[in-house]
């Protein structure tokens, strides 16, 4: 009697779970379906409405397809494509149903290029008549620098505001290697080339401290000076403020001029209501700005095309991937924009710390044929630095914000020695058979032999002049003044310029219409983006093997998986590189 009872239980909790599993894989496929299939033009808006700009959330340069983003589906973070963006503001800005802009940004996720350049299309919005109000609890250096465009800024009376000055840390792992027994084997030509520095040293160089000192000076400089003129203070006065740490609570911001009134949400709503000519009980109609991209299309029945390819992530060799610019993909999309015939012209649109030498040279020769037969004009946006200078180099102009930070016109080589930590952590050894004097090239398994290591220096030097050769022909530089502004030093879009690295001051707005003056297609031309997204099903399925693999991985290697991430992570930094020094988070 037992087993049966047990074994109908058995079966009645069987059922439970295939019933709820059934009906969430219904609701998941139904809501992917319907977010697949529906129609852009379905989104409405009402009249007296007002655009909701939240920009608490990722960053990209392009729109990333997620038909599932405004499901209340716990865990996901959606991002938001800088592109697109600007675009939902220009048509907002004579769109009649549109009153004005709600703008939330606490945290922003972005860098100073990136802010500047949403910072530029929100004041473009503001020559509309249009109005704008910026509200939140808290104020990041860079959420700041972004509000400080409205005609409002509004703070919650108990709120916080950050604005002290920007300061850059950097993370050392030396101290970290010694301790696991892993030995870097570091390569590198030029004495600004700190991309390496964290791996050998415990502290920032002299000359790495010179570059990122003068790096965040400049940066702060204009961010004082765009502010001063947005709330009409004098550039001394909000110096002053920011060097002087003067902000310490919500009634100093407001007796300084920076915020204009301390307010709760409803204060807020009354705000806007006022401006739209509302009555108390009316319900304000905020469109998100997701939404919102779906009223409206940018179609365009020209015959001329400027493609804008986009070059966003790190630089590594093969197909592209979310976050990574695959040089095969890349070089690919150059080609195919060089020889259609209704591409007129071509924007780069480039967001690089910068990668694989190698893969960064694979593209260079791309854009130099590109740029034989058409315009080429490169858009810097947060970073273009290194092997994303590589890209730009080749281009007939580069134009950069102020705040961009690019430049770095250097190589290193590293090689991580894994031999020790391999053998007394892990227990695992290898001996090497070979049929000449050098062994492989390319191991973690031993050190390099001191002829192997004479061959690294060498090919890394000659990258270098490769590097610096093909700058200053692309720059009209002679090698030797090249070489003044290079040895992998960091310059802000300001300095670059003054050094000719950067021929124009400016955003992407900028770069499409130098690029369709230079094409003789202005007011007659249409944007189209490369490299074309894949579906949201084809990420998905692509997704769901690339977690199948990793969970098997995770079974097989147990406890040593999270040690396997690691020496994966150090994968990328393998060999011959043009890249940034570190990731540069500047607050």
């Amino acid at each position: 009697m037992n087993f049966f009872k047990t074994f109908l239980a058995s079966c009645l909790g069987a059922l439970v779970a295939f019933l709820v599993l059934s009906f969430l894989m219904i609701f998941f496929f139904t809501a992917l379906i319907s977010g697949l299939s529906s129609d852009d033009s379905l989104t409405v808006v009402k009249e007296k409405s007002v655009l909701n700009l939240n920009l608490d959330v990722p960053i990209t340069e392009n729109d990333i397809e997620d038909p599932l983003e405004d499901l209340p589906i716990p865990g996901t973070v959606s991002t938001m494509g800088l592109l697109p963006l600007k675009r939902a503001i220009d048509h907002a800005k004579t769109d009649p149903k549109i009153e004005g802009i709600y703008l939330e940004v606490s945290t922003f996720m972005g860098g100073y290029g990136v802010a500047r350049e949403i910072r530029e299309s929100l004041l473009d919005f503001k020559t509309s008549g249009k109005w704008i109000i910026a509200y939140s609890e808290f104020y990041t250096e860079p959420s700041y620098y972004i509000a400080s465009v409205a005609d409002q800024v509004l703070l919650h009376p108990e709120g916080e505001l950050e604005f002290n000055g920007l300061s850059v840390e950097v993370s050392f792992f030396k101290k970290l290697f010694d301790k696991l027994e892993i030995k870097p084997q570091i390569f590198r030509v030029g004495d600004f080339k700190s991309a390496v520095e964290p791996f050998m040293l415990d502290h920032l160089s002299a000359e790495n401290k010179l570059q990122l000192n003068e790096l965040i000076t400049d940066l702060h400089t204009t961010m004082v000076q765009d502010v001063a003129v947005t709330r009409g203070m004098e550039v001394e006065q909000i110096r002053t403020i920011a060097k002087q740490g003067i902000i310490t609570n919500p009634l100093t911001a407001r007796e300084n001029g920076l915020v204009d009134s301390l307010v709760y949400f409803d204060q807020v709503l009354a705000a806007m209501r006022n401006r739209i000519g509302l009555d108390e009980d009316d319900k304000v109609a905020l469109v998100k700005v997701g939404k919102y991209k779906k009223s409206f299309s940018s179609y365009s029945s020209s015959k001329n095309e400027i493609a804008v390819i986009v070059a966003d992530g790190d630089i590594l060799p093969g197909k592209a991937q979310t976050g990574m610019i695959g040089s095969d993909t890349f070089a690919e999309e150059l080609r195919k924009a060089r020889t259609n015939d209704r591409v007129k012209a071509i924007v780069l649109r480039i967001n690089s710390p910068g990668g694989s030498a190698l893969a960064s040279d694979v593209m260079w020769r791309e854009i130099q044929l590109a740029s034989e037969v058409k315009p080429v004009i490169a858009s810097m946006s947060d970073y273009a630095a290194s092997g994303g200078y590589y890209l730009a180099m080749a281009c007939d102009t580069i134009v950069a914000q102020p705040t961009t930070i690019t430049g770095s016109i250097g190589v290193f080589s590293v090689l991580f020695d894994l031999s020790s930590f391999l053998d007394h952590k892990l227990g695992i050894t290898f001996e090497e058979v070979k049929t000449g004097d050098l062994g492989e090239m390319v191991t973690v398994t031993r050190p390099l032999t001191s002829a192997e290591k004479a061959i690294w220096q060498k090919r890394t030097d000659e990258i270098y002049e490769a590097f610096t050769t093909k700058a200053a022909a692309g720059r009209g530089m002679s090698v030797q003044d090249l070489k003044k502004v290079a040895s992998g030093r960091v310059w802000t879009g300001t300095q670059a310029q003054a050094h000719g690295l950067v021929d124009v001051l400016g955003d992407f707005d900028d770069a499409v219409a130098i690029a369709a003056n230079r094409a003789n297609v202005t007011g007659d031309f249409k944007l189209r983006y490369y490299p074309i997204q894949k579906s949201f099903l084809q990420e998905w399925l692509s997704g769901m093997e690339e977690s199948a693999e990793s969970q098997a991985l995770q079974n097989e290697l147990g406890q040593h998986y999270d040690i396997y991430q690691q020496l994966k992570r150090l994968k990328d930094y393998q060999g011959s590189q043009t890249r940034l020094p570190y990731t540069l988070i500047i607050n």
